[in-house]
């Protein structure tokens, strides 16, 4: 079906699903919240994804209803427990210098997470580079404050302060856990002298674009390296994931199936993804599924990598740059 049909049932099934909610009392918990979202199905087409955690009169009430309006073109899976992919050893997770995208990296109370770029504000001095990330990575999901330390290899992966620090926390984007949230993000100011690599595997990124088909692509991160995957659903809403501080909810996320095995595992957190080939970001990743994919795999959870950056106010960089020393 067309993508506007898709999101016209889409937007019917969350109607539905808060009408089934309402209707029969139930609580709003990660696991009995069902998520609705667009699979994309190749060629330009489109249908119905809904992604629910075990059992419920919701989820067979809001996949009911997703069958009778898609037919065919519905896409339904139980993916268990959404959770934050916070935490073998790999280079990825050893000190590295100059700093590049997929290496392991964390506030310094916080265990692991992935370097996923570097980028710049998009307003102030152009030469200030900052790591980009997530926010339950670099801010300790909303618990750390602007300021604090920032290390090279992760907590979790042996860093310590000051002998491993790169940066300062610095932009935040704030979870709210009463509302519904569009990114998990935040970045950290590069300290004077450090140097990066902006390259990954297959070269520097080339910008950035909407996930709008089913293409192929890519990620680097701390616990598996390079992996690779294909976009099954964009623009899913109410995804529930769980963090330290409790259940957060998501909408308008892209979902990532590992090809030939599991895209992202805890660790990951922080790692762009990225079209195969023309090397465009798509996604901040942040999260992943108990199941629910290839082989009983887990499904890996995007924030649109447009969004992120808007809210932060920053920018990509790809080449290789070396943070401002005193008097350079």
């Amino acid at each position: 079906m067309h993508l506007d049909s898709a999101r016209e049932i889409k937007a019917q099934l969350r109607r539905d699903a808060g009408r089934i909610r309402q209707a029969r009392a139930l609580p709003r918990t990660a696991a009995g919240q069902v998520a609705v979202g667009i699979c994309v199905l190749g060629g330009g087409t489109y249908g119905v994804a809904v992604r629910y955690s075990g059992e419920s009169e919701l989820g067979a009430g809001v996949t009911a209803r997703a069958r009778e309006l898609a037919g065919d073109a519905c896409d339904v899976r139980d993916v268990g427990i959404v959770r934050a992919l916070q935490w073998q050893p790999t280079e990825l997770q050893q000190r590295h210098r100059p700093l590049r995208p997929g290496l392991s990296v964390s506030h310094v109370d916080v265990t692991a997470g992935t370097i996923g770029a570097f980028v710049t504000p998009v307003e102030g001095d152009p030469a200030e580079v900052h790591i980009l990330s997530n926010n339950h990575v670099l801010a300790d999901s909303d618990r750390a404050r602007p300021g604090d330390s920032v290390l090279q290899p992760g907590t979790a992966d042996g860093g310590g302060d000051p002998g491993d620090r790169v940066g300062t926390l610095a932009l935040v984007a704030p979870l709210d856990t009463d509302g519904l949230n569009v990114v998990d993000a935040a970045t950290a100011r590069l300290d004077e002298g450090v140097q990066i690599d902006g390259a990954y595997p297959d070269g520097a990124l080339s910008g950035w674009a909407d996930a709008r088909d089913d293409v192929d692509v890519e990620k680097v991160g701390r616990t598996t390296g390079l992996t690779t995957g294909r976009v099954t659903a964009i623009e899913i809403d109410d995804v529930s994931v769980e963090y330290p501080l409790g259940t957060v909810d998501f909408e308008d996320q892209i979902e990532i199936e590992g090809v030939g095995g599991a895209f992202s595992a805890g660790g990951d957190s922080g790692s762009i993804v990225y079209r195969a080939g023309t090397l465009e970001a798509i996604g901040l990743l942040f999260a992943g599924s108990e199941r629910g994919g290839e082989n009983g795999q887990g499904l890996t959870y995007c924030n649109p990598v447009g969004m992120v950056l808007s809210r932060l106010g920053v920018r990509l960089l790809g080449a290789s740059v070396t943070s401002p020393v005193p008097g350079g």
